[in-house]
């Protein structure tokens, strides 16, 4: 009985408690429709006009809420009109600067501000009550999209930044005569232009004319006193005493005023000694002149009796100045054993004593000598030109040009004026005597039995050269060419003396046998005669100031033979020169005598009864 009594208290408790729950749940829907009303109805009051803007909407600091679009658009266009020409006051560094939205080319898209701002209080009825009652407790300052003329902007920021930056000077070490010491550095600012442009832009597109501060940033130095200790001390080490340097069995002081001079301390940060700069270099350029060695190349001397010997080629020394300069620093920053051995470094020489043996140049292949006179421009000439050509090396097979080892005759190389055959006339030109020069040359190549390529012979005949034998040049178009066929390299050398010049060819000896069979010269046409009237002679006299030269030609023939008696060549060479006029004066012709004029008159007279006529014959008289 106990137990269903228990049964059926249970279970009325759970039918009042599920009663609750129901009546609960039928409360909080309830109160759930009711908030969800209130919360509609709230919306719905703040909505507003959905063609006004939100209350509290800020753009550019302007409230613009109540306001349509096309208010607001012209409202902040009217502000900004009137403020276009307005400055606003930049600081910076102490200094002021004034610019206008106008002299910097801004301009403000307020059209898309405006828009920018219908956007966030937009929506569809309580949706937008909310976001406007958002905006009026939460409300946004807009900033409209602005631009600048960038050349203008970049152009004032430089003109800024000159002004107020001021870039930091590192700690250095400062050399006061023999002395070294360390500046400290000094801290610097300089213009962030990045950010000074982000702030020029948004001040002069704002309706504010406050002072507006650029930023400055400060230029710390990175070079401390304390980072160039190490290096103080190692340059009052260098300057402390001199410093010995070593070539070989030659040493050189070099003096503590001098170290100083070419020492060059750190900069830029750096904490290196060195030798350097223009001190430096001015102090290794004299220091190589003393040292280094040209290499010499072997050389030919050629003895009395006309054998040729070989002069031994020489090494050179170079200073190799980085690695010099090295050293002496090393040495000059040690407070004891300052001695540097300087490098040098050994230049071999173009040609060696083996290359020269292997060419083979051992004696005489042909020899001419020819005598020179005349003035002294010419005996210049003659001798410079030998020279130009003198010591040149012809290869087996190769030819040698006369124009191509003395190269243009000029004023620049030398050269004066002396007596020269041009056109045909002996005139006087710049490097006359060159021509003695070639011809010499032509005839050592001649005697040498030498194939000869390119050779022309005067516009007149000279006497004091071997008939047929002559040979002129004039650069670049008239050369003398001869060939080495004789399988060995040549050596060409001229030799000076005080009244003639010697051509030599030398090589391995030939011992070719020449032959020479010259045609007698002949005349070809008399001298044309050149006649001039001279008042002074006497009608018919006639003197003769030059009997001038005949045309006149020849030719030689030269056969050269081998040792063996071999032909080895037959040529002929043709020479024609021109004639030289005969120059004469003449008395002029005799005058003929002049008849004086008669006049015939009738003198009539009458004696009584007759009449007489008798002629009469007259001269006139000449006037005074």
């Amino acid at each position: 009985m106990g137990r269903a009594l228990a049964a059926t208290s249970t279970a009325l408790r759970a039918r009042r408690r599920a009663s609750a729950r129901a009546r609960l749940w039928t409360r909080a829907a309830v109160l759930g429709i009711v908030a969800a009303v209130l919360v509609v109805i709230l919306g719905f009051v703040f909505a507003g006009s959905p063609d006004e803007l939100a209350k509290g909407t800020k753009i550019a600091g302007v409230d613009v809420g109540g306001l349509t679009p096309t208010q607001a658009r012209k409202e902040l266009e009217r502000r900004s009109d009137s403020l276009s020409r307005v400055p606003v006051t930049f600081t910076a560094g102490g200094r002021s600067f004034r610019l206008t939205p106008r002299q910097m080319g801004v301009g403000i898209d307020w059209a898309a501000a405006v828009a920018s701002a219908e956007r966030q209080g937009s929506g569809f009825g309580f949706v937008r009550g909310y976001r406007r009652l958002g905006l009026e407790f939460f409300s946004d300052d807009l900033m409209p999209p602005s631009r600048a003329y960038e050349a203008a902007m970049q152009y004032e920021l430089g003109l800024i930044s000159h002004a107020v930056s001021t870039p930091h000077r590192e700690a250095r070490l400062v050399r006061r005569g023999l002395h070294v010491t360390i500046a400290p550095g000094v801290t610097g600012r300089v213009l962030d232009r990045g950010a000074a442009r982000q702030t020029m832009l948004a001040a002069l597109a704002s309706f504010s004319r406050a002072p507006i501060a650029l930023p400055v940033r400060l230029d710390v130095p990175t070079v401390t006193v304390a980072s160039l200790a190490a290096a103080q001390r190692a340059a009052t080490r260098v300057v402390s005493a001199p410093v010995t340097v070593v070539a070989g069995p030659t040493r050189w002081r070099i003096p503590r005023w001098r170290l100083a001079k070419i020492l060059q301390l750190p900069s830029g940060g750096s904490t290196k000694l060195a030798f350097a700069g223009p001190a430096a270099d001015a102090y290794f350029a004299r220091l190589e002149r003393t040292v280094d060695r040209k290499p010499k190349d072997a050389d030919f001397a050629v003895n009395a009796d006309g054998s040729v010997r070989v002069v031994p080629a020489a090494a050179g020394l170079s200073l190799d100045v980085p690695r010099s300069a090295s050293r002496i620093l090393a040495a000059a920053v040690r407070p004891t054993n300052r001695v540097a051995n300087l490098a040098l470094a050994q230049q071999q020489p173009k040609r060696s004593t083996a290359a020269a043996q292997a060419m083979g140049i051992t004696g005489t292949v042909g020899t001419y000598e020819t005598l020179y006179g005349g003035d002294p421009n010419r005996i210049h000439n003659v001798q410079l030109v030998a020279h130009l050509v003198d010591d040149k090396l012809i290869a087996p097979g190769a030819t040698f040009s006369f124009n191509g080892a003395t190269g243009e005759r000029s004023a620049d190389k030398g050269f004066l004026e002396a007596p020269v055959i041009i056109n045909g006339e002996l005139q006087t030109g710049l490097g006359g005597g060159v021509c003695q020069v070639s011809t010499t040359v032509f005839n050592a190549a001649y005697e040498a039995g030498l194939p000869i390529t390119a050779r022309t012979y005067h516009a007149l005949y000279i006497s004091h050269y071997p008939l047929g034998r002559d040979a002129t040049v004039n650069y670049p178009d008239i050369d003398l060419k001869f060939v080495n066929d004789t399988g060995h390299w040549l050596l060409l050398r001229t030799f000076v003396g005080s009244s003639s010049l010697s051509v030599g060819l030398y090589g391995t000896p030939q011992h070719r046998r020449v032959e020479t069979a010259a045609a007698p010269l002949r005349v070809v046409s008399p001298p044309p005669v050149e006649k001039t009237i001279d008042a002074t002679l006497e009608p018919g006299q006639v003197e003769v100031d030059d009997y001038g030269v005949p045309a006149q030609a020849t030719s030689v023939e030269r056969k050269v033979y081998a040792p063996n008696g071999k032909l080895l060549s037959d040529q002929t060479w043709y020479s024609s020169y021109r004639a030289e006029p005969k120059i004469i004066r003449v008395g002029p012709k005799k005058a003929k005598p002049k008849h004086p004029a008669v006049t015939t008159t009738t003198e009539t007279t009458t004696t009584g009864t007759t009449t007489t006529t008798t002629p009469t014959e007259t001269t006139p008289s000449r006037p005074n």
